[in-house]
């Protein structure tokens, strides 16, 4: 998502006549687009906030704005922390960049309950895969998460709206769009979420479909029909667990239990079996024990998901869960997202060794960053796969042949087929 904000400013800056610069020291305006999800993001961003503050002892007509999460949510403190920034806008007000450069306005974090009716120009680096946003903001309110509070309330985009600006890519010849959103399974515009599927499944030139994040209290038994019948949306999907805990989860307010969870992944598994489910794990919330940490390791294996991002508990200002008791400490914290990653390194591992020998429909993204004179590209469930083949294939749908499986990726031969 903040890819795409940054997609978003750089669009606003080309048509207003800036051109992006090869380096910092380069640069008449810098943007730090910001994240506040965890304590090590916002320590990133202070640290090099510092280092910037020379360039501009160097060079006083250079501007810098703080965009972001962090921005929404620490304001005007900003300036008075680091008087060497010069405007701070949230994520509600990205469309207010042009005006803000040239009236000096320093300060824009008020609540932009239009935001879902304001398109943006995006200039975007890639030319095969897109992101598109399809709603903003956030209704869940989990007690550890700061988003509804920098983003704002939950608003849907009209469905025409999405379908034009997906049409217009296609026409560009961009062959897969993501759709984003906090929770995409909540987005009631003037259709639901499978709706809005339907629709673009319908324009010609995309080749596939993908989408993040899927609440799990809100995946109906329609989207799991639309995963299985559409032929351009992929057999992937982003299911946050958090918890294998059910008393950490109602900690959390994620609004279902763990057996609610697994009977969300029997439908899923049931209707699709090739699907990849991925998921976000939390390590070390307030209060967790030995034993609720063990009930996430048995999830794990239970379910055996394709792939996770684990992260450890991080309080943020502002949350329910930074006001908790049971605090856990950082080594606790470290040793149980350890056994968290190593018990799904060695899951996904398993499952990619299993489609060895099995062909897989590849969309090329482009030469391979890891393995010189081979391209590489995604298969439907998200798979990355590297193998020999020229260039010209790149932005096309290909059949490759697994030959190799790692755990962060797949190695194939390209077949005649393709």
């Amino acid at each position: 998502m903040n890819v795409h904000d940054s997609e978003k400013m750089a669009g606003i800056l080309k048509a207003g006549g800036y051109a992006e610069a090869a380096n910092t020291e380069d640069a008449d305006l810098i943007i730090f687009n910001t994240c506040s999800i965890r304590q090590k993001a916002e320590q990133k961003f202070r640290s090099e906030l510092g280092r910037i503050k020379l360039l501009k002892s160097k060079n006083p007509l250079l501007k810098i704005a703080v965009a972001g999460c962090i921005a929404q949510q620490r304001g005007r403190d900003i300036l008075k922390r680091s008087p060497h920034v010069d405007y701070v806008f949230g994520p509600q007000n990205i469309h207010k960049l042009s005006a803000m450069l040239t009236t000096n306005a320093m300060v824009c974090i008020e609540d932009n309950p239009e935001i879902q009716h304001t398109d943006l120009p995006a200039e975007r680096k890639e030319n095969i895969k897109a992101w598109v946003s399809i709603m903003y903001g956030c209704n869940n309110f989990c007690s550890y998460c700061i988003v509804p509070y920098t983003r704002g309330r939950e608003r849907s985009r009209p469905s025409q709206n999405m379908y034009k600006e997906i049409h217009e890519l296609a026409e560009k010849g961009f062959k897969e769009v993501t759709l984003l959103g906090q929770n995409v399974n909540s987005y009631n515009s003037d259709t639901n979420f499978p709706g809005l599927l339907r629709k673009i499944d319908t324009i010609k030139e995309v080749e596939r479909i993908r989408f993040v994040t899927s609440h799990p209290r809100d995946l109906s038994d329609e989207l799991i029909l639309c995963i299985k019948e559409l032929p351009k949306t992929c057999e992937h999907i982003h299911l946050p667990l958090q918890s294998g805990s059910g008393r950490i989860l109602k900690l959390m307010n994620r609004g279902y239990t763990y057996e609610d969870y697994l009977e969300k992944v029997r439908k899923l598994k049931e209707s699709i079996p090739h699907i990849a489910i991925t998921t976000d794990l939390i390590a070390g919330f307030p209060s967790e024990t030995d034993n609720d940490h063990s009930m996430t390791i048995k999830a794990l294996r239970s379910i055996e998901f394709d792939g996770i991002f684990a992260f450890k508990f991080s309080p943020r200002q502002g949350t329910k869960a930074a006001e908790m008791e049971g605090s856990i400490n950082e080594e606790i914290k470290s040793q149980r997202l350890n056994e968290i990653l190593g018990l799904q390194d060695d899951i996904t591992l398993r499952k990619n060794e299993a489609l060895k020998g099995t062909l897989q429909e590849v969309l090329v993204e482009g030469a391979s960053k890891k393995d010189k004179g081979k391209i590489t590209g995604r298969t439907r469930t998200n798979k990355i796969v590297n193998f020999e083949g020229d260039e010209s294939l790149i932005g096309k749908l290909v059949n490759v042949e697994i030959r190799m499986a790692m755990r962060h990726s797949l190695e194939g031969r390209l077949t005649s087929q393709s």
